[in-house]
């Protein structure tokens, strides 16, 4: 196969696995979804999900979020990881939002990546799945499966958002960025990865991988 059926290849089969791909992180708007990301930095999802409700009962908005001091929000937050970072970064974001945005979660990529502790995964994911502009946000799954794939040299996460958005239809970008998450998981992990289960690739990925 050219590199053109090989991304077909891709497409068309996370499409016949996942067709309709939920969001992994609970959420009810926005700002749920910004600072459920946040969270899920060197974390799972899974944990994320059963301390996000614990938070959002007390604050599930900025300006309930700003009555919690910071040591409160790290309380309760600390079972994901890097709770002193988060907690400051979601206690001042949460102020910057009311100062500057009257409470909401602005919709460009770039006054996202200025607020504490949103890198531009965060904002990629906040764009793509609270906005549905379309953004192709490179978590470790996608890094190593467009790797695995041969469809980008995986060098660093941005030349594979780079390669991403390249390579497959901007259309598809919000869907197929779950998608490939959702394969990662299930058939191409890092650890424990037998290739005979992973479809994708065996059949076009590189040859010398173990």
């Amino acid at each position: 196969m050219n590199k053109s059926e090989r991304v077909q290849f891709v497409i068309d089969t996370l499409e016949s696995l996942y067709p309709s791909p939920p969001i992994p992180l609970d959420h009810k708007d926005p700002y749920t979804l910004l600072i459920a990301v946040l969270l899920s930095a060197q974390s799972t999802d899974a944990r994320v999900n059963t301390i996000t409700p614990l938070l959002f009962e007390r604050a599930d908005n900025p300006f309930e979020m700003i009555t919690l001091s910071v040591e409160e929000i790290r309380e309760i937050i600390k079972p994901v990881g890097l709770s002193p970072m988060k907690s400051k970064g979601i206690y001042g974001l949460s102020h910057i939002l009311i100062d500057k945005y009257n409470g909401q979660v602005p919709d460009k990529i770039e006054l996202l990546e200025e607020l504490p502790a949103v890198g531009h995964k965060t904002a990629s994911v906040v764009m793509s799945q609270a906005f549905g502009v379309p953004s192709f946000p490179v978590d470790t799954h996608i890094h190593r499966l467009m790797y695995r794939w041969n469809l980008s040299t995986g060098k660093n996460v941005v030349q594979t958002e780079k390669d991403a958005r390249r390579l497959f239809p901007e259309e598809l970008w919000n869907k197929l960025h779950l998608q490939i998450i959702y394969y990662g998981r299930e058939y191409s992990p890092a650890r424990g990865w037998n290739r005979d289960k992973d479809i994708i690739t065996k059949t076009i990925g590189r040859k010398n991988l173990t």
